[in-house]
């Protein structure tokens, strides 16, 4: 328990932190990876270099300070760090780091201001912080541990199949080089892949797109446009290659409910939806699959979702191509905005909504649904930036 002194120093001196919370991620960032380097390969750069990892940061950091008596307002947001870290493997032993480094950038930026005792007081907050972080951890490694098939920390697999789905995605089979079991997963979780490239460790979070039944893990990657992994998948890895995977984690999974189930995706965004919709189906629920492209070239697994609706009568399918090549003209054409979701959704029914995609489509989903007055507990995304950025306008 943080004493009272603590609370009233860390409260005093929030204000001047939010303020400067972007800079101080911006000095905390290249000190850690300058004082420990072995610890960048946790990191994707990409995201380091467009900065949504920074502002994700500092709001995290004001957002618990802010709540340091009501931290179970933090339970959605602890959730998402906690299974990110598990994804990663993330040990106790690291989080000394981070709290050394978070507190010399506090210094740096804060100044003056940053007394001994304002320094002990984050430091404290910090570490209460660690401490939960560390618990919750520990038990979804358990847990992972406890599974038949499952595993601690990294586990070889080997790529034994490669399929092209689309212009822009490739489906990679995964099955443990032991020849053990894998572990069931729950449909929306992720993995995390452990690549060697041009020396360096690397690691990246992918979508499991198929069933949890399978006696391999697949995942769906689109090639990116500079992509250090992406394009390192598509264009090096091949059936034999070697890789490490972490065990499954998440809390965008298919939740138990006999209501209507609405899985709205956009390009590559469709992967953890695929691992539901089969499952959804086969509970006899009401599912309405509903995905945008931007066109039949980069349309994936529409075969896939098209034999399931002639197998289920209870499943609607929905695209729509924002770029249509001229032979589309079978598929509506636009985005989904308000009015066309509006048509689409079975509102009266009070579905369950999980979206995932591009940050705009999300932005627009976002906002469509709230017009439309889809209550907030029936609605679920995976989203890693500030909530702000998918209630803010869309351009």
């Amino acid at each position: 328990m943080l004493s009272d002194q603590t609370r009233e120093i860390v409260a005093a001196t929030l204000p001047a932190v939010k303020e400067k919370a972007r800079d101080i991620t911006e000095v905390f960032y290249p000190l850690m990876f300058t004082r420990y380097p072995q610890v960048k390969a946790y990191f994707n750069q990409a995201h380091q270099s467009q900065g949504t990892q920074r502002q994700a940061l500092a709001n995290a950091v004001v957002a618990y300070a802010a709540n340091l008596d009501r931290l179970e307002l933090l339970g959605d947001a602890v959730s998402l760090i906690v299974h990110k870290h598990a994804s990663l493997n993330i040990l106790p032993e690291q989080y000394p780091i981070v709290g050394e480094c978070l507190l010399a950038a506090i210094k740096e930026v804060l100044g003056e201001a940053a007394t001994d005792a304002v320094l002990n007081a984050w430091g404290e907050a910090y570490q209460q912080l660690a401490d939960i972080l560390i618990t919750a951890e520990e038990g979804v490694y358990r847990t992972n541990e406890a599974k038949t098939g499952g595993w601690r920390g990294e586990r070889e697999f080997v790529l034994v199949g490669k399929t092209r789905e689309s212009e822009v995605i490739t489906s990679f089979y995964f099955e443990p080089v032991d020849g053990q079991p894998v572990a069931a997963f729950k449909p929306g979780q992720y993995t995390t892949i452990i690549l060697e490239i041009d020396g360096q460790t690397t690691r990246r979070n992918y979508s499991l797109s198929d069933t949890p039944d399978k006696p391999y893990y697949r995942i769906s990657v689109k090639r990116e446009a500079g992509g250090l992994v992406s394009n390192h998948l598509h264009d090096n890895l091949n059936p034999g290659d070697i890789v490490r995977l972490t065990p499954p984690c998440g809390d965008f999974v298919l939740n138990e409910s006999d209501r209507p189930l609405v899985l709205l995706s956009g390009g590559v965004g469709l992967t953890p939806t695929l691992s539901m919709l089969r499952p959804a189906l086969a509970q006899g629920r009401e599912v309405h699959f509903i995905h945008g492209a931007l066109n039949s070239a980069t349309h994936a697994f529409k075969s896939d979702v098209d034999s399931l609706k002639d197998e289920f009568d209870n499943l609607h399918v929905s695209y729509c191509y924002s770029e249509p090549l001229p032979h589309d003209h079978a598929i509506p054409s636009g985005m989904f905005d308000q009015a066309r979701l509006a048509s689409l959704l079975p509102l009266e029914k009070s579905p369950d909504v999980y979206f995932l995609g591009p940050r705009p489509f999300m932005q627009s989903c976002y906002q469509s649904l709230s017009a439309l007055n889809v209550p907030k507990e029936r609605i679920r995304f995976e989203f890693f930036g500030p909530l702000e950025e998918l209630a803010g306008a869309v351009a």
